[in-house]
């Protein structure tokens, strides 16, 4: 009988941000893959887990590493997958291992956490219900710059980690192709110097420029285009809704379809799915 592979959600920053579920998982499986041993300790000794380690699963050893973890696996052990903070994969190494293990028929199952994307974006003041993560933005120039100009006519709000070191130069160049554009900065979420500064680009350039340097994990949301919609004309939306009841689809689903195929707002949506 195989082993189960876990994929363990940590604090991104405030340890108490921890599940009893992820503390008794890490207690009781039989190694943790952890991307640094070195931070995934401080969680362990808060909660005085024992677990011992494997070797560290960072990037640029994903691949190479994944076969012998997935040999402990096939031998009937227990693994808990864990990244220096927040979900594992999220813009974190793992995915080869995961990957590996589903092909194998070996389950993979997911402990629920933190995530600084969505504690962003949640808080952030942007819209919830359409919104895509783009993990790290480009570091190049001129690849920064080509993919700010591909999201100019997307709808979704955008989630992007930025390092600290980059922050300005990206907010200048977000500036530049996205002036008019509302944008939010996430700084150390769930830490004691949590930040939120939102505004345009340029705006919160002026707040940053006052200071003498930036630190902590950066979550940058970038709202999306709102002057795109199409104009659906009141016929056909009324034919769609008559025709979406009649074939029999749930409220639920026939709000969405609504939602995404004549981009009508939530609240509207919903009026006409439930009108008599």
């Amino acid at each position: 009988m195989t082993g189960q592979l876990y994929l363990v959600s940590l604090p991104i920053g405030n340890l108490e941000d921890i599940t009893l579920r992820a503390i008794k998982t890490l207690r009781e499986v039989n190694m943790i893959v952890a991307e640094d041993t070195r931070n995934t300790r401080r969680v362990l000794e808060r909660y005085h887990i024992k677990t011992p380690f494997s070797r560290s699963y960072y990037q640029g050893v994903e691949r190479k590493r994944a076969e012998p973890i997935l040999s402990l696996l096939k031998e009937g052990k227990d693994l808990a997958l864990v990244s220096d903070a927040g979900t594992p994969l999220i813009s974190d190494p793992g995915y080869p291992l995961v990957r590996a293990t589903i092909e194998a028929g070996i389950p993979v199952i997911p402990i629920p956490g933190p995530t600084a994307a969505i504690a962003a974006l949640v808080a952030s003041g942007l819209p919830t219900d359409h919104f895509a993560f783009d993990g790290t933005v480009p570091c190049k120039e001129g690849e920064r710059r080509a993919y700010l100009e591909a999201i100019r006519e997307e709808q979704r709000t955008i989630i992007l980690y930025e390092s600290p070191h980059r922050l300005l130069t990206t907010l200048k160049e977000i500036a530049k192709v996205l002036p008019e554009r509302r944008v939010v900065l996430a700084r150390e979420l769930t830490k004691i110097y949590e930040e939120f500064l939102r505004g345009s680009a340029s705006e919160i350039l002026q707040t940053l420029d006052a200071r003498s340097e930036i630190k902590g994990e950066c979550v940058l949301l970038i709202e999306g285009e709102k002057g795109l919609a199409r104009k659906t004309e009141p016929h056909n939306v009324k034919e769609a809704v008559s025709l979406l009841k009649k074939e029999g689809i749930s409220n639920r689903t026939a709000m969405k379809i609504l939602m995404c195929c004549l981009d009508l707002p939530r609240n509207e949506a919903y009026r006409l799915i439930h009108a008599d």
